[in-house]
């Protein structure tokens, strides 16, 4: 069963989005999830409880050959990690699936994503001396799950990369967001999307955030300041969670003008509540699935790509802010309650839709 998201609450987000509202509005672009929950009781580590997993994001799908996917970087506070992004800052592009995990099994998404890259790739990688630099990101989960046990396998890695599909996108308590908590809300997976026209031709934006980000007296809801007026059963008391923004775009652009794409992001999770606190890892990458082409290695010395004039930024802009905001709130609004594991036997409960319907009303925001 479909989980509910904000739009079916009546939450009014600006934008057109896709047919889906997600990432893989933009065509081609393919995610799967491994999700893990298992065991109750006090943390032992090794044992569990266990709840993580891991998200798959293949921007080109499963071709049978690599092609560079173009890409900018940014980072608002650098307190996480996503591989591969030396490269994407200086060559402008990466060429493998995007996997989000815990922030203790970045090594084997890391191990299992360039494994999966030799085998779908396998005649590129044995005529070629190619190598793989896969993007591996990851936000923290240890309140509600055994990070230290290090439960991810390869196993589950290549499940969520070859699970990955087009179409409507789970969200909340899945795949590398199983764990995690947005605005002292339980958080997770969220994802949105948004339609734009550049010279008569239609164009997606789609964006994916794992969100675990944020303090309750922050969150802001279309201008409405939600956190102060539900103020209960609040657990942390400061700001140590991440956000990972996965931006993607059927645009065609040049790699630094999706670096400016990239850097929207701030604004897009600030419209939420968030400064980009200090513990906080606000790491975004933005992609074109735009100009297909061989990977250098096999190219010619001159290429050629198309991209759109910088003039006709501004609507792009917009759209990512406003992708980026609903995707937070459709996180909170899918996610459900689990219990922690450190401190043990608390709960980090998912936001109440009538207690936020009516804080909306109050503000004649629905």
């Amino acid at each position: 069963m479909r989980k509910e998201r904000a739009r079916c609450l009546g939450l009014p987000f600006p934008g057109t989005p896709g047919e889906f509202n997600a990432l893989t509005d933009v065509p081609g672009v393919e995610i799967g999830y491994t999700t893990i929950i298992e065991g109750e009781g006090q943390v032992q580590i090794g044992n569990g409880p266990i709840r993580t997993g891991v998200t798959a994001i293949l921007p080109r799908g499963k071709k049978d050959k690599m092609e560079p996917i173009w890409a900018g970087f940014y980072s608002l506070n650098g307190n996480g990690e996503m591989t591969g992004i030396h490269w994407v800052n200086d060559g402008g592009y990466f060429l493998s699936p995007i996997c989000i995990t815990n922030t203790h099994s970045v090594g084997i998404a890391h191990h299992a994503t360039t494994k999966w890259m030799v085998k779908q790739y396998e005649k590129q990688f044995s005529n070629e001396h190619l190598w793989a630099m896969p993007v591996i990101a990851e936000t923290y989960d240890g309140v509600l799950n055994d990070i230290n046990g290090q439960h991810i396998s390869e196993e589950h890695v290549l499940s969520a990369i070859e699970s990955a599909k087009s179409g409507s996108v789970a969200e909340g308590n899945v795949g590398g967001g199983t764990g995690m908590i947005c605005y002292e809300f339980k958080g997770g997976t969220g994802t949105s999307s948004r339609i734009i026209t550049i010279n008569g031709h239609q164009h997606h934006i789609g964006v994916l955030v794992q969100a675990n980000f944020g303090l309750r007296e922050w969150l802001t809801i279309l201008g409405v300041p939600v956190g102060k007026h539900m103020s209960k059963e609040k657990l942390l008391g400061k700001e140590q969670g991440s956000i990972i923004v996965i931006i993607g775009t059927d645009v065609p652009m040049l790699p630094h003008q999706l670096r400016r794409v990239a850097k929207r992001a701030a604004i897009g999770i600030g419209r939420s509540g968030s400064p980009g606190g200090n513990s906080s890892g606000d790491i975004f990458l933005a992609f074109s699935t735009a100009n297909e082409m061989e990977i250098p290695q096999l190219s010619r010395e001159k290429l050629t790509m198309e991209f759109v004039n910088d003039v006709v930024f501004d609507p792009i802009y917009e759209a990512v802010c406003q992708a980026v905001d609903e995707s937070v709130v459709n996180a909170l609004i899918a996610a459900e309650t689990m219990t922690t594991v450190k401190p043990y036997g608390k709960k980090v409960y998912a936001i109440n839709h009538e207690e936020l319907l009516q804080v909306m009303r109050e503000y004649n925001r629905i």
